[in-house]
């Protein structure tokens, strides 16, 4: 640590809880008033170091026979303690600067105008060359720069703050093996060596640090590092799981007020770097959770749910399952219109690289993307989300079906999920009328269902008979395609020639293979034909229903 011994003779005070005052030497003509602590001195010298000491002692210089002049220093930059350090440099005691104590020292110089026109190599210089000698080092400079909070106004007038910051910027931002070479108590550097260091700095420190790295280049995935873990440790909300009681926590942990963290996660998020992917879609839901309960400024959540919408694709359902705030008995349990509105901000983020990317065109189906991996992902999430909030009965249909209809068709490889969220729903709103059940059932293609989806819809009683029938319509359709391409490829095997050893062992297994295929049809197709007997019994029993009424009612 960098430090500069001032004076030559040794110390001659004495400092008790109230009076400070020189022993020996020149009589006290002065008292010095800062905060309750006087300072007894003879006034010699110090009107010969300090300017603004010259002129109050002597606009109120004592008669000959008066009382000793008293003069009150309350504004003086870090109080009675380094005006005590500037009276031992006035009197030429042996006074010690450090970097912990530079910055109040220059700003208490500066304020009592201990100029070289007061003496040379006065406190005002000497304070200056001694910070040059600490910018040299990066624990020096923080060490100056989280000294700063005690004088922050002065320091900041005098612009120490911001050459504090400078200066730790441009080592941040040095290649952290050069910077190793240039400190040989360093053995080697990662890019995320400064982190623990700069979290110790107060917010509005620890924003300019940021600010300052980031216009000296730094990249951005190591920016937002720093702030992913700064957020981490000053916000509990982020950390619920987390023990207090852990042994490295050998203080009481202090717990910020509601409004400190509301003011803290509005900076955190405006410091984040605006680029996609560089946060974890986790961190960024926790830290929209944590909004949420804190109240933050509508500007602030909305910043939030557009940047967990730009990667919902990497996304978990756990994650998004957001519960409601102020949740009563009309509102449902979880937040979903949160999930809509990052949904449909992923969903115009795709739309726009659709356009400025190449497509292929399907028969029956739009313009589709040639990768189709990440609208995929979110169809699918979007299919559990539906899942787990389908069960909860004050869910509306229009909302349902709002998200259910926020991913294309093309998204989904099959319908499987959202058959599987359609199927909870309808069976958590058994009010709904026939019209309303075949309305969301339109949500899924029914000829994308698996086989196994596709039987049990087809047995399923929550399901309007309409459906039920293409199900079964579309399974038979299937099954009489498979069929005649396995008859084509039978037909076909006695035209092969001129084949390879391994076409020859697949044309030897296809007679078993057509069997087997030939068996898994004959049994579907009886399958089939025993769930049309029972709709064909569901129909005539209602209707005898039907008529035993009618026939009630002519009798009464």
């Amino acid at each position: 640590m960098a430090c500069l011994n001032l004076g030559t003779k040794p110390d001659a005070f004495r400092l008790d809880d109230h009076t400070w005052q020189c022993i020996g030497g020149l009589p006290s003509d002065v008292t010095i008033e800062i905060g309750g602590t006087s300072f007894n001195l003879h006034k010699f010298p110090l009107i010969s170091r300090s300017g603004l000491l010259s002129k109050l002692i002597g606009d109120n210089s004592p008669n000959e026979d008066g009382p000793i002049c008293a003069i009150h220093l309350n504004d003086i930059p870090g109080g009675a303690k380094v005006f005590e350090l500037i009276a031992r440099f006035c009197y030429d005691v042996k006074l010690e600067v450090t970097s912990h104590n530079v910055i109040s020292l220059r700003c208490a110089a500066d304020y009592l105008q201990m100029t070289d026109d007061y003496g040379d190599e006065n406190l005002i210089t000497q304070t200056e060359l001694f910070l040059n000698q600490v910018f040299t080092t990066w624990s020096d400079t923080m060490n100056a720069l989280e000294s700063c909070e005690e004088v922050y106004t002065d320091a900041e007038e005098l612009d120490l703050i911001s050459r504090c910051i400078d200066s730790l910027a441009v080592k941040a931002c040095t290649d952290p093996n050069t910077y190793s070479m240039h400190n040989p108590c360093v053995d080697s550097l990662t890019d995320n060596w400064w982190y623990k260091d700069v979290s110790f700095l107060n917010l509005h420190l620890y924003k300019r640090v940021i600010q300052a790295m980031e216009a000296n280049g730094m990249r951005p995935e190591i920016i937002s590092g720093s702030i992913v873990g700064y957020a981490k440790k000053y916000i509990p909300l982020m950390n619920r799981q987390s023990s207090f009681n852990d042994a490295s926590h050998s203080k009481p942990v202090y717990t910020p007020s509601e409004a400190d963290q509301r003011a803290l996660l509005e900076e955190i998020v405006g410091l984040l770097p605006n680029r996609k992917k560089i946060v974890s879609t986790k961190f960024l839901i926790r830290l929209l959770r944590s909004a949420m309960v804190l109240h933050v400024s509508p500007s602030c959540k909305e910043n939030l749910e557009r940047r967990v919408g730009a990667q919902l694709d990497s996304a978990h359902v756990d994650d998004v399952l957001i519960p409601n705030q102020g949740f009563n008995s009309i509102d449902t349990l979880y937040d979903v219109d949160c999930f809509q509105r990052m949904l449909d901000y992923f969903m115009s983020m795709e739309s726009s690289s659709i356009h400025n990317s190449p497509c292929i065109v399907e028969e029956g189906f739009e313009d589709v993307p040639q990768s189709l991996t990440s609208v995929t992902s979110v169809a699918n999430l979007v299919d559990l989300f539906l899942a787990d909030v389908a069960a909860d009965v004050n869910l509306k249909l229009s909302k349902f079906q709002s998200v259910a209809a926020g991913v294309p068709d093309y998204a989904r490889p099959q319908s499987d999920g959202i058959y599987r969220a359609i199927d909870i729903f309808l069976k958590a709103h058994p009010w709904l009328a026939d019209c309303e059940r075949e309305q969301i059932c339109r949500l899924m293609n029914i000829q994308k269902l698996s086989l196994d989806a596709s039987t049990h819809a087809a047995q399923n009683e929550r399901l309007p008979l309409r459906v039920i029938v293409q199900v079964l319509f579309f399974e038979q359709l299937r099954l009489r395609t498979s069929i005649a391409g396995w008859f084509f490829v039978s037909e076909n095997e006695d035209q092969m020639s001129n084949i390879n050893e391994g076409e020859v062992v697949r044309a030897q297994e296809a007679p078993w293979r057509m069997s087997e295929m030939r068996e898994r049809v004959l049994e579907l197709e009886r399958e089939c034909e025993k769930m049309k007997f029972e709709i064909r019994e569901v129909k005539s029993k209602k209707s005898w229903i039907f008529f035993c009424k009618r026939r009630r009612h002519r009798h009464y």
